[in-house]
């Protein structure tokens, strides 16, 4: 018999089945069990294979009985669970419960080694060093932009926020509200926040990269951007640097109708204000090595910032309009939404997409994109009034994909040579078992490594052995 899961467990996005438990491989299910205390909790089926077939457990009892030893003995802490047996057209399974944990990173522990792990779309997977920082910020109650800088509050002026905060407020930032807001802590040190909003920030990688490219793509070439800006200093500055950068390098139409003129915008500016202030706010700062990217096509408007969902979810992958709010930088935000840049909270993607939807010249294959992975998050907005749209699109991804197949490729290739250089000998057959690739495959890569002059064969076919260049 095949469930339905959400009627079994309950609306959720993120879960894990196991047909049965594996008593001698405990890390199979209970990395799983570290993710969700990690993340935001949820549930872990056993009795229940991939295909959601209920094949139920031999002895629901002893398994109980080891899942909640396995935890208490390999999870550190241990995380609040609750173990429920239910039963289905006469099988048992156990449903394992996760709350989301308080006391972050919740480690896996074997033979002296401790993994965190965290949920990437339906995988498990061990948090990375910058991860692990959050994790560890989280478990203390704390943010990255509410924890204290080096940088004394003194050294620093907040022109461009006060600036701000009188024309779209109507009054005056008061010296007090530097503390109440969490710009400032008590012993007069900025918090990360403060120096984000200073209107010299020292946080050097808060900056904003602007290009407007020339065509449907990015090309090598220098000379085929007709305009390319970086802006630095307070994420107010940025923000406003990045509406004037987008206004200035696209468009706005006109349509008589009658006695009414309608206005045809390339991009409707709310949506792009919505756009940019979630990739401020919401960006990962631990990531040192990147910044905020606006880039215009002819076709679209792209919005890259550092980090994926907060949760380790793929946006693609979910309702726009069931995404809760979850604040990676809740004292920005709550910054951002006293300046009135944000409504309210969570309503963000829903505006971009109700704003689009509301234009003139809109139609479905126009609405706005949202991509997300571990790592980025990208927020495309279409040109509505780009003739080509269909065509660009088509052609872009065309490109697109013939870059990954040659990128690929390349990669499959250095394989075979790091594999080659550990051991000359090696057969095709165990090129093709290592990197799981059909006898074809393999063969047209070494001939090709052959042509190019990479590899070459020393001896004979059965007793020779390859050569690397």
């Amino acid at each position: 018999m095949r469930v339905n899961i959400k009627e079994l467990i309950g609306e959720t996005n993120v879960y894990d089945k196991k047909q049965a438990l594996e008593e001698r491989r405990p890390k199979s299910w209970c990395k799983s069990v570290s993710a969700f205390a990690n993340g935001n909790g949820n549930k872990l089926i056993f009795g229940v294979a991939d295909d959601d077939t209920i094949t139920g457990l031999g002895d629901v009892r002893h398994d109980s009985e080891v899942i909640s030893e396995q935890i208490k003995s390999r999870i550190d802490p241990i995380p609040k669970f609750d173990l429920v047996i239910q039963t289905v057209d006469n099988k048992e399974i156990i449903i394992l419960e996760i709350s989301r944990g308080l006391e972050t990173p919740y480690y896996y522990v074997s033979e002296g080694t401790r993994t965190a792990y965290q949920r990437v779309g339906n995988e498990s997977i061990p948090v990375d060093a910058r991860g692990l920082k959050e994790l560890i910020l989280r478990g203390i109650d704390s943010t990255y932009d509410s924890s204290i800088s080096r940088y004394e509050f003194e050294n620093y002026s907040f022109t461009k926020l006060k600036a701000a905060y009188k024309q779209r407020t109507g009054e005056n930032f008061d010296e007090d509200d530097f503390i109440s807001f969490g710009i400032v802590s008590e012993d007069g040190k900025l918090t990360n926040a403060g120096a984000l909003l200073a209107d010299e920030s020292p946080i050097r990688h808060s900056r904003l990269f602007c290009t407007r490219w020339n065509g449907v793509d990015k090309a090598a070439g220098t000379m085929d951007a007709l305009d390319d800006k970086e802006f630095t200093g307070s994420l107010v500055v940025l923000l406003e640097n990045g509406l004037d950068f987008v206004r200035t390098n696209s468009k706005v139409k006109w349509k008589k109708t009658g006695e009414e003129r309608i206005e045809l915008p390339d991009y409707p500016r709310r949506s792009v204000l919505e756009g940019l202030v979630n990739a401020l706010i919401h960006r990962q700062y631990l990531d040192l090595g990147s910044e905020v990217h606006i880039d215009i096509f002819d076709d679209r408007l792209e919005i890259y910032s550092p980090g994926g969902m907060c949760d380790g979810s793929f946006i693609q992958e979910r309702d726009i309009n069931k995404i809760p709010s979850k604040r990676r930088n809740p004292v920005i935000a709550d910054i951002f939404n006293r300046l009135k840049y944000m409504e309210r909270r969570g309503s963000g993607f829903k505006k971009i997409q109700s704003v689009y939807q509301s234009q003139y010249l809109y139609t479905d294959r126009l609405s706005p994109q949202f991509y997300s992975d571990k790592e980025n998050f990208i927020l495309t907005l279409k040109n509505l009034n780009y003739e080509g749209a269909e065509k660009g699109a088509k052609k872009g991804a065309e490109k697109g994909a013939e870059k990954m197949k040659i990128q690929k490729m390349e990669e499959r290739k250095e394989k075979i040579l790091s594999l080659i250089k550990a051991n000359p000998s090696i057969t095709q057959g165990e090129i093709m078992e290592k990197l799981n690739l059909s006898r074809k495959q393999v063969q047209s890569l070494m001939k090709l490594l052959n042509n190019q002059g990479q590899i070459r064969r020393i001896g004979s076919n059965r007793n020779g052995y390859w050569e690397v260049s």
